[in-house]
């Protein structure tokens, strides 16, 4: 049997872990467990931050440096990835800021970011307040303010935490939808 200290540190490790795999449906539900009472609003907030980051990092470092002579090997997919690497180059630091509020888009502006080479410390230190201010948006959101506002239609406590969840998420899912349309829009002009 794990002993109280681990056994208190498990939710969190699963929550960074999670993170770095998915992002957003994990860290809502725990935002979620947060307006309940039953995790700690600053260790999920750490936790999902820094698993968020490691995420998009894992990415820039994998294409860090490889990713030209990959892609040079399949020139239709050099030319779909175009504009987007243009724009990337044009402003990579807004670019960095924006993965993790671009939810169909984190794995290709992260590879462009590699592409087009970004700095190392410049990626990963505004990929990291990125992090931390997505983190904080929604746990404030998810956490504390739909609780709070939604109790006034009768979803107060967990109930109000998963309303406010689902359609962040939804709301996740139709942005990284209507993204992922304007880049292949540019991509074929």
């Amino acid at each position: 049997m794990l002993s109280p200290a681990l056994q208190a540190v498990w939710p969190y490790a699963g929550i960074l872990v999670a993170a770095i795999i998915e992002g957003e449906i994990a860290y809502l539900a725990a935002a979620a467990l947060v307006a309940q009472g039953q995790l700690d609003a600053f260790g999920v907030l750490v936790s999902g931050a820094l698993g968020a980051s490691i995420g998009d990092q894992v990415y820039f470092y994998l294409f860090r440096g490889r990713l030209p002579r990959w892609v040079a090997r399949f020139p239709s997919l050099q030319e779909r990835a175009a504009p987007l690497v243009e724009r990337v180059r044009r402003h990579a630091a807004l670019a960095v800021l924006m993965i993790r509020f671009s939810p169909g888009l984190r794995v290709a502006l992260a590879a462009a970011c590699a592409w087009v080479d970004v700095s190392p410390r410049l990626f990963s230190v505004l990929n990291l307040i990125s992090a931390f201010l997505w983190a904080s948006v929604l746990l404030i959101l998810v956490g504390w303010f739909g609780p709070a506002v939604l109790a006034s239609v009768g979803l107060d406590g967990w109930k109000g935490a998963v309303a406010i969840g689902l359609v962040l998420f939804a709301l996740f899912k139709a942005f990284g939808v209507y993204e992922r349309r304007v880049v292949e829009r540019r991509a074929t002009r």
